[in-house]
């Protein structure tokens, strides 16, 4: 038998789970950053296809901060329906990987809330750019758009 220190011997018996955690944080971070770019994706197409409403809004005399809560509003939608359908799917799957989960239930209220407040920042600040982006919209181009 060799003979080992008791941190030694509990180095190896978690290195699976070390390695299992590393890669679920990879890969978790991965899908953020697709639900982010998903997200700016389809607010700087929204934006695009809307620059002629957005001008006739500024040419009118709307506040620029008026369209760029527009945008943040169809964002803020957009991750309201993901959190509805997404949360029940979670929290339904969460049994599967009960095993898997250390000193954690996948029903933990304050780690739900934590995923869904990251969510929630990260589909904000991906809509940041193209809200920002319609408030600078020229309403004279906007207007001759298309």
């Amino acid at each position: 038998p060799r003979i080992q220190t008791m941190s030694a011997q509990l180095e190896r018996s978690v290195t699976r789970e070390r390695l299992i955690a590393t890669l679920a944080t990879t890969l978790g971070l991965l899908s953020l950053s697709l639900a982010a770019i998903g997200l700016y994706g389809l607010l700087a197409y929204w934006v695009a296809r809307r620059t002629q409403e957005i001008g006739v809004r500024l040419a009118l005399g709307a506040p620029r901060s008026s369209v760029l809560a527009l945008v943040l509003n169809d964002a803020l939608r957009t991750i309201t329906i993901g959190v509805v359908i997404g949360v029940p799917i979670a929290w339904i799957l969460g049994r599967f990987i009960r095993s898997l989960l250390f000193g954690l239930q996948p029903t933990d209220l304050p780690t739900i809330v934590g995923a869904i407040t990251v969510l929630a920042a990260t589909g904000l600040v991906a809509a940041w750019i193209p809200g920002r982006r319609a408030m600078r919209v020229n309403p004279v181009v906007a207007l001759r758009y298309e």
